[in-house]
């Protein structure tokens, strides 16, 4: 146990910007370093004390050993079991991407593997793909709703913003942290899933959204297994997935605005999902 009175003991301390700092340091803005390194920048209280509750591989934990610390801060230094980092002020500052403010902590934490048998799907199941996403901040958005609406999974296919930079995990306010995130290059990943998926006896619908789709999103039955993919925030969703859609969904709209953000229109698709699941059907008769 960590005694409240004393100083957090450190594995290490960091007091300049050497090798291991900048190798953190470029994880913040640099994908590829992520990549190789196989680690992401966990900042914020909730994002920080979500991956400790649910698992996730914290390799290090980096505070402020000069200053006092709060009943949280140590105790995610005593449950992560990370390696403790005591690291200077300016450092932590830098790391936390806070103007003026001094975070706490930074968690430094394990990439998952971008493995779609992750993603628990069952009777139950609501998932979501984001297709060529362009903003980071979308993505951790659309975990955030997806996770609130009681959501299963998020896909992120094609050429796209990576979930883990931190711009995505700040975005989520740590649901990113909450539920599996995976990866995909292209939609035959994900549909060969999906076809397995059925194969086993789980009736998934995968149910697109455009402006033009056939049908009012309310007058779908989306009270059984279902996928819901977002496109790209400037061309919608690919040739590829238009095709392998089951329906095309469409959001009705009034005044002058032609579509919603991506985000947005997410938000809005998995809202009507969970409320035919709460009420056990849809709008219409």
């Amino acid at each position: 146990m960590i005694d409240r009175g004393q100083p957090v003991p450190a594995h290490v301390r960091i007091t300049r910007a050497n090798a291991r700092f900048q190798q953190w340091q470029a994880l913040l803005g640099n994908r590829n370093k992520r990549q190789r390194a196989r680690e992401f920048i966990v900042q914020g209280v909730r994002p920080i004390s979500l991956a400790v509750e649910f698992g996730w591989p914290v390799r290090a934990l980096l505070f402020d050993a000069e200053r006092p610390l709060s009943g949280w801060a140590r105790e995610m230094l005593e449950t992560a079991g990370a390696e403790r980092v005591a690291t200077a002020p300016e450092l932590l500052r830098q790391l936390g991407e806070k103007d003026e403010d001094v975070p706490e902590l930074v968690a430094v934490a394990e990439l998952p593997d971008d493995d779609l048998s992750r993603i628990k799907a069952g009777p139950a199941f609501l998932g979501a793909v984001f297709d060529r996403p362009s903003n980071p901040g979308n993505i951790g958005t659309m975990a955030r709703s997806l996770d609130a609406f009681g959501g299963t999974g998020l896909i992120v296919t094609g050429h796209a913003a990576d979930p883990y930079d931190p711009r995505s995990v700040r975005a989520s306010t740590g649901s990113l942290l909450a539920l599996p995130v995976v990866r995909c290059s292209s939609h035959r990943e994900v549909l060969a899933w999906v076809d397995g998926l059925r194969a086993r006896g789980l009736p998934l619908t995968v149910v697109g959204t455009d402006e033009k789709g056939e049908r009012d999103l309310a007058d779908l039955d989306l009270t059984g297994p279902a996928l819901l993919v977002i496109g790209n925030e400037t061309s919608g969703l690919s040739a590829g997935w238009r095709q392998a859609c089951d329906i095309m969904a469409r959001i009705p709209m009034a005044g002058a605005a032609s579509s919603l953000n991506a985000a947005s229109a997410a938000t809005v698709t998995l809202y009507e999902a969970a409320r035919q699941r709460r009420t056990g059907g849809t709008g219409t008769a």
